[in-house]
């Protein structure tokens, strides 16, 4: 028991330590790279403590080991531009003065509900509500605000992608019947459609694929 509590008190101070010199984005927002290394050192420092057959002095080489790999990506991304690109990846611009980039939203793996949700994180509420939206290379989502924002009650996402979310036309109290119409009044079918929201005073976000948004009007029977 003794020496179970040795190893591990052993691995945790060569742990802070380590974590120490690596800097603050260890205990913040991650690089995909200092995230995979942040993995593997806990990995790394379980064995040892679990397993006392395994010398001590193993674990503590891998774990320096791999704060020596972290440092040398590290410099490879502070003086090599297209190292940094291929590591760390690049912002993507997901939100533009025309409104959402489809192409950028694949290319990150995300979906419209997903933008919504980070944008509601970061306190918007509505998608014109900011100029301009983009994915860090860490994964956070920074925006440049719309100084005329408009918004006054939560948006609600009607159509992702060319597709219907009945759950919500359900809780706006719109029919299908009513989408189909509101469409074709925008001479449009529903898979032409990349985004649709309306909020609780039935202001509509409104975008074709490849064209740029606009702000319409809707009857809904369900306010909020």
């Amino acid at each position: 028991m003794a020496l179970v509590f040795i190893r591990t008190a052993i691995i945790f101070l060569t742990l802070l330590f380590i974590m120490r010199l690596m800097g603050k984005s260890q205990i913040g927002e991650m690089q995909p790279f200092e995230f995979v290394i942040t993995l593997l050192i806990a990995e790394l420092a379980c064995i040892p403590m679990a397993d006392s057959s395994v010398p001590l002095f193993y674990g503590i080489i891998a774990i320096v080991a791999i704060f020596v790999l972290h440092q040398i990506v590290w410099l490879l991304d502070l003086w090599f531009k297209p190292v940094k690109r291929a590591v760390c990846g690049k912002p993507s611009l997901v939100i533009n003065k025309d409104g959402i980039d489809e192409y950028q939203i694949k290319s990150n793996n995300i979906d419209i509900s997903d933008l919504i949700e980070s944008m509601r994180v970061a306190g918007y509420f509505s998608l014109d509500d900011v100029f301009y939206g983009l994915y860090e290379s860490n994964g956070s989502f920074s925006a440049l605000e719309n100084p005329d924002r408009q918004t006054s009650s939560l948006s609600v996402l009607l159509i992702d992608s060319g597709k219907a979310d009945k759950k919500n036309l359900k809780q706006c109290g719109i029919q299908p019947d009513d989408l189909n119409e509101f469409l074709s009044a925008q001479k449009t079918k529903l898979k032409d459609v990349l985004v649709m929201t309306v909020n609780g005073e039935g202001r509509v976000y409104f975008q074709k694929r490849g064209q740029k948004y606009e702000i319409l009007e809707m009857e809904i029977k369900n306010q909020w």
